[in-house]
C-alpha cells in the first residue's frame, strides 16, 4: 500500500481538502475525496485490479494515485465542481446539512447536549438494552 496524497486548495475564496489513497493490494481501489470544513462533497473511485500482477505495481499505483489526485484538483478549479461546491455554501463546516419540510436544515453536531460521566461502553450497553 502506498502513502496517501493531500493537498489543501483555496477556490471561490474557500479551502477544500483534496486526499487520495490507496486500499492496498488485497483490495485495489484507489480513492480520491473532496472535503471542506470536515465534510465530503465529493468521491472518484478507481479500481486496478487489472494491474496487480505487474513487476512494478508500486510505482504503477503511484502513478494513478497522482492522476487521480491531479484530475480532482483540475477539476475543482475549472469549476467543474461547482454545483457540488454550491451545496454546501452557507453550511456549517463539517456539520452535514439534510432537508426538513422543503426547507435547509441543518443536523446538531453528533452528542450535542448529551452529558454523562459514564463510560462509552456502558452508554452503548444501556442504548442496547433499550
Amino acid at each position: 500500500m502506498i502513502g496517501g496524497f493531500n493537498t489543501n486548495v483555496s477556490y471561490q475564496g474557500r479551502t477544500f481538502h483534496v486526499q487520495t489513497e490507496d486500499s492496498g493490494h488485497a483490495n485495489p481501489k484507489i480513492v480520491t475525496l473532496l472535503y471542506e470544513g470536515g465534510t465530503i462533497l465529493t468521491s472518484k473511485k478507481s479500481n486496478y485490479e487489472d494491474k496487480v500482477s505487474a513487476e512494478n505495481l508500486e510505482s504503477v499505483v503511484k502513478e494513478l494515485m497522482e492522476q487521480q489526485h491531479s484530475a480532482m484538483l483540475q477539476a475543482l478549479k475549472a469549476g467543474k465542481l461547482d454545483e457540488v461546491v454550491a451545496k454546501k455554501k452557507g453550511k456549517g463546516g463539517g456539520v452535514a446539512s439534510g432537508v426538513a419540510n422543503g426547507a435547509d436544515a441543518q443536523a446538531p453536531p453528533f452528542g450535542k447536549g448529551v452529558v454523562t460521566d459514564r463510560p462509552l461502553d456502558e452508554v452503548v450497553i444501556t442504548h442496547l438494552c433499550s
